[in-house]
């Protein structure tokens, strides 16, 4: 045997264990969900002899006005949240990267919001809109209960409510993303600009940020991801509520698999998050990853 083949070898026997544990939690759960989504399916009936219907659900699913509404509110949470979330933490990261006294214990402290779990981040902020006795209303009026807003019964206020409460709590982790990339621009970069008679904006135009384009990107995408995903802060703050004003598809999917029993229609609500969420990736990489990372012509 070659060297060359040994070395495809070891590696492929290194790398099985690892691809065991993707292909059992993660690859046959997408393929029995999908499987589920082809057929007529309801919670607490056997599954045998449920009948095939190929991509009905997927047709369903497509003329759903419900589904369509609760895409829309999703793709706006994802937008607002995401857009805030990666400009908060940019400034974030500019922040902390600077030499302070007591900068550890700074960067610590912001990290505190990402490190609490959802849910009780989640009931924190609906305790704080509550329209009785949550902060928000004393801190804006006082004793003047009868001015007093009800938050998260407004479709408006409610949906702004849970864009703050996740903004809140992940916008650090996109800082912390982003601070890797600044951390390993060279100081001798901002020397010679300052000897130049560079401005602070200026260094921070043209040396800054081109260098953490890459870091911006991977923030960009995770938190895309991430909140596209949302399920536990709506669950917690407003079920989907007032109407569906707050109701993202993933929540809906829950409502669809556990409430109302359809277990194939909810599969292919399931299916229609991971393909949409493939989609992004890929236009994300493509559109924009391919400018950052390719190299500088000589």
């Amino acid at each position: 045997m070659t060297r060359n083949s040994q070395e495809s070898t070891t590696g492929w026997m290194m790398t099985i264990p690892a691809l065991a544990v993707v292909g059992t939690f993660s690859l046959y759960p997408a393929l029995d969900s999908f499987l589920l989504s082809l057929h007529r399916i309801y919670l607490g009936l056997p599954t045998i002899g449920q009948p095939y219907i190929g991509l009905q659900n997927y047709t369903m699913l497509m003329q759903d006005p419900v589904a369509q509404q609760a895409f829309l509110v999703t793709f706006g949470f994802v937008l607002l949240s995401t857009t805030l979330e990666v400009l908060l933490g940019l400034s974030i990261a500019l922040v902390i990267h600077e030499t302070f006294s007591g900068r550890g214990w700074v960067r610590a402290a912001i990290l505190i919001p990402w490190a609490i779990p959802t849910v009780v981040a989640s009931q924190m902020w609906r305790f704080i809109f509550n329209d009785q006795y949550g902060l928000a209303n004393l801190l804006l009026f006082g004793d003047q209960v009868s001015n007093y807003v009800p938050w998260l019964a407004s479709p408006t206020w409610a949906f702004l409510a849970i864009v703050a409460a996740d903004v809140w709590k992940t916008a650090s982790f996109a800082g912390l993303l982003i601070l890797a990339g600044l951390q390993v621009i060279p100081d001798e970069l901002y020397d010679a600009a300052r000897l130049d008679g560079a401005t602070a904006w200026q260094r921070f135009r043209h040396i800054t940020l081109p260098l953490i384009k890459p870091a911006l990107l991977i923030a960009l995408l995770f938190r895309t991801i991430d909140a596209f995903r949302v399920f536990d802060l709506v669950f917690v703050m407003t079920q989907g509520g007032p109407g569906d004003a707050t109701q993202v598809i993933q929540f809906y999917g829950y409502k669809t698999l556990f409430t109302e029993g359809q277990m194939g229609y909810g599969a292919s609500i399931s299916i229609a998050v991971f393909l949409t969420l493939l989609l992004l990736s890929v236009l994300y990489v493509r559109t924009i990853g391919t400018t950052l990372f390719q190299r500088e012509p000589a």
